[in-house]
């Protein structure tokens, strides 16, 4: 721009050529009232500016054009700018005030001036001017001045140049841009100046530097300006050369350019983009009026080398999360001033805001830290398709704790690692329910659900398991109890989200229990039926119905066996034999209308009722092999044992247990939820390697049960509970006795295997020495599950184990306490002659 001497410039030379003045002063840290005096008339000056710039410019752009489709958006940039201006105009007025009550002294202390004591404040307000000048010089504000004014501006052109010192002809738009910016960079240059001076006097007299610090923030300043004038200025001329659409899509009043390939050359690998376009905000790459903008918060750099006939090229490497683009240039100094610039952007965009001055001080740069907190929403198609990611992301994936929110409803919060939820993670999902939800806390692998898990459904089950590739799977029990139509709990294996395996059931409105093998969520294999009459049915089931012959205990004692209908009533052969001993062979025929129908021999000899009595038929032995019963349990702790024991494995191999809330709501307080935390397993290993003695491994097994810091008392807890789905309730039926015997018998076989195992793990593989004077079979007849695990098991299996027992000895107890109070009601004389007590 070139023309005459502004006035504010003027001023300035005025200020430097006194400097006889600025030297007097009696003390070095003190300016003297002659500099002083000076330096308020400069500001005077420029409040004269400010004050005709008002006046004379100002108020008329405050005019609004009705005619104008962009008036509002000029008229809404230019009321910024007077805010800003008036900020100026304000501070400056005020502090040249405060001065002037201090100069009735000879002289006037170095911080009492406001431009060292409130450099804070000036330097804000002027910061925030130029940006709100170049706001609007961006979006071309001076270039479309309203009609209405236009004659204005004719009328008095010759007199608003002088506001500048200017004698050429420029145009309006040249005019409006230097009269709201050159007055006030000048007047910057005149506070460094001035500071300048006060430096040399102080340093030439005593070698004070006090106000050192404020030169060098004036100093700033003025780079500052020259930098944030020339993007503006840059960025305004990249949206005159390019089309309306582009300019639409892009331009902002906060927006500048940094860099442009046509200018700094630099390419994309692929050929996919012509034209690189680099923003303080972001990174934009154009073909044609295809443009695909990328924010500079969610930007990884790296460089690269590739090898190619010999030669090595140096790659730029630009990562988002959803693609990755391959930069090269012919000059190596044109990718450096690429990647040095994107580096720098990155850093103050992740801060929020720019540096100052904007490009830092010289010497000065740092890379941006590559785990950083972003947002992101996806567009590309996949799983995460027009999710929003809030959280930590390295290198463009999610890396640490996030949150994923789908505008569905989904929402994910939890960790993440490479792209993928891996670790807990809490997964919302809307039912078709108003306000429900499916609320899923797991742990997950690779982007699925594996591991321990819990689930609250929108129709208040809740499932506590195993999850395998986002589908319930192994050992879990699902509890549906808040149904109205069929309220039942299951508790056993899946198998792809189906009730597959060994399982219990109980329906609260059929009153009934079914212990037994299941496949698809239908029974299907042998299984148990037990009535809350105390009816109970043995036999094969196919598809939810009874097939083949099967064993029918009624609630007295009698005993059915043979064939039955899919229903569970008697058709066809069988054998019936009565509580008294009596026994019918022949056809049966049951309805639920005409009752039990039968056509054959009744036999009524008792020789084996005694036989019967005795052997109090026991159901599932055999049937239903212990080992294949609970295997899902166990599976998962040998699992954890296979995985070393690390302590992140552990929730995943062993469960945790977190607060319920049934009416899943989705605030993100309920979507984290606090597990219980595990002691350290080094600590657990290392105390449990110097047990070798029968006592001290049932002491510390004692322990381990009770402790929530230790695995095995986890594992324990899940037994309790499978022993009481089973033996508990309805489940407490003398006829179960023996399998409820080897099933304790068998966790009792599997914790010394699992106990043992650990104990190896800890490195003591050789901890099971036998004292001096043992021998081989002496150890091992000491040293096994029912003499070292077997005592300690059986306490927390009592109460239900003790309900069978008394079940199963009732007429026993009965036929005893008969006898006893047969014996009370004898004499003396009579007791001890059924004593056989001699005379």
């Amino acid at each position: 721009m070139s023309g005459g001497k502004p006035l504010s410039r003027k001023l300035h030379k005025r200020h430097m050529s006194s400097p006889r003045e600025s030297q007097e002063g009696s003390h070095t840290k003190t300016v003297s009232q002659a500099a002083a005096t000076t330096f308020i008339k400069t500001e005077e000056d420029f409040l004269i500016i400010l004050s005709r710039i008002n006046a004379l410019v100002l108020n008329i752009l405050l005019r609004p054009d009705e005619s104008d489709s962009l008036g509002k958006d000029h008229l809404k940039s230019i009321v910024q700018v007077n805010e800003r201006f008036h900020a100026i105009w304000d501070l400056t007025s005020g502090c040249c005030k405060t001065l002037k009550l201090r100069l009735g002294d000879s002289s006037v202390d170095v911080n009492d001036i406001y431009i060292v004591k409130n450099q804070s404040n000036l330097l804000q307000v002027y910061t925030e001017y130029f940006l709100a000048v170049t706001n609007h010089i961006v979006i071309k504000g001076f270039d479309k001045v309203s009609k209405p004014t236009s004659i204005y501006w004719k009328t008095n052109k010759r007199g608003l140049k002088t506001l500048i010192g200017e004698t050429d002809d420029i145009s309006l738009t040249v005019f409006l841009q230097r009269i709201f910016t050159e007055p006030f960079r000048d007047h910057v240059q005149t506070y460094s100046l001035f500071l300048s001076q006060i430096n040399g006097k102080l340093a030439e007299e005593s070698g004070e530097t006090s106000s050192i610090d404020s030169l060098n923030t004036f100093v700033n300043l003025q780079k500052y300006i020259s930098q944030i004038l020339d993007e503006a200025f840059q960025t305004k001329m990249l949206w005159v050369s390019s089309s309306s659409k582009l300019t639409a899509a892009l331009c902002t009043p906060d927006r500048r350019l940094q860099e442009d390939s046509k200018n700094v050359q630099i390419a994309v690998t692929s050929g996919r983009y012509d034209r690189i376009l680099l923003f303080d905000d972001s990174l934009v790459f154009l073909q044609g009026i295809e443009t695909h903008i990328c924010d500079l918060k969610t930007v990884w750099v790296c460089s690269s080398t590739k090898q190619n006939y010999f030669q090595n090229f140096q790659l730029l490497q630009i990562i988002t999360p959803e693609e990755e683009f391959v930069l090269t240039s012919r000059e190596p100094q044109n990718q450096a001033v690429w990647q040095w610039k994107l580096n720098q952007l990155i850093q103050q965009r992740l801060i929020g805001r720019r540096n100052f001055p904007l490009w830092g001080k010289a010497g000065e740069t740092s890379d941006p830290p590559t785990s950083r907190v972003s947002t992101y929403t996806y567009k590309n198609e996949g799983r995460f398709k027009n999710a929003t990611y809030d959280g930590d992301m390295s290198w463009g994936k999610p890396d640490g704790k996030g949150t994923l929110k789908w505008p569905d409803g989904r929402n994910h919060v939890g960790d993440f690692q490479f792209g993928q939820e891996n670790g807990f993670g809490v997964y919302l999902v809307p039912s078709s329910l108003p306000d429900r939800y499916d609320c899923y806390k797991c742990h997950w692998q690779n982007g699925v659900m594996q591991g321990y898990g819990i689930c609250e459904y929108a129709d208040e089950s809740v499932y506590k398991g195993y999850f395998k590739d986002n589908m319930r799977h192994g050992y879990g029990i699902l509890e549906n109890l808040a149904s109205t139509t069929d309220p039942f709990k299951y508790t056993g294996n899946w198998h792809k989200d189906k009730m597959s395996g060994y399982g219990v059931c109980e329906s609260t409105q059929k009153s009934e229990r079914y212990i037994g093998m299941w496949q698809k969520n239908q029974k299907h294999g042998h299984g148990i039926v037990l009535m809350d009459s105390g009816t109970c049915y043995q036999g094969a089931f196919a598809l939810n119905k009874f097939v083949g012959s099967g064993i029918l205990l009624s609630e007295d004692s009698s005993v059915y066996e043979g064939e039955f209908t899919e229903e569970c009533l008697l058709a066809g052969k069988g054998k019936l034999t009565f509580n008294n001993g009596f026994t019918l062979v022949g056809s049966f025929n049951k309805s639920q209308t005409a009752g039990l129908q039968t056509q054959g021999v009744l036999h009524t000899s008792c020789e084996d009722q005694n036989g019967i009595m005795k052997r109090k038929f026991q159901l599932g032995v055999g049937l239903l092999p212990v080992e294949e019963r609970w295997h899902g349990i166990f599976e998962n702790f040998q699992k954890f044992l296979e995985s070393g024991c690390k302590r992140e494995t552990e929730e995943s191999f062993l469960g945790f247990h977190v607060k319920s809330n049934k009416k899943l709501q989705k605030s993100q307080e309920y979507l984290h939820c606090q597990s219980d935390v595990s002691g350290e397993i080094e600590d657990i290993l290392k105390e449990m390697s110097l047990q070798l003695e029968q006592e001290s491994m049932q002491c510390y097994l004692e322990k381990a049960f009770k402790s929530s810091h230790h695995p095995l008392m986890k594992l324990m807890k899940e037994l309790c509970v499978v022993f009481q789905a089973t033996y508990s309730g309805i489940g407490a039926n003398f006829h179960l006795l023996s399998m409820a015997q080897e099933e304790i018998k068998h966790y009792a076989t599997k914790i010394w295997e699992l106990y043992r195992a650990l104990k190896v793990m800890a490195g003591g593989a050789n901890d099971m020495a036998v004292p001096a004077g043992e021998d081989e079979e002496e150890r091992n007849e000491a040293l096994n599950s029912y003499t070292v695990v077997l005592p300690i098991l059986l306490p927390y299996f009592y109460a239900d184990l003790f309900m069978l027992y008394m079940l199963y000895y009732q007429q026993e107890d009965a036929y005893y306490w008969q006898g006893i109070v047969r014996l009370g009601m004898l004499t003396d004389t009579k007791l001890l002659q059924f004593l056989d007590v001699q005379k």
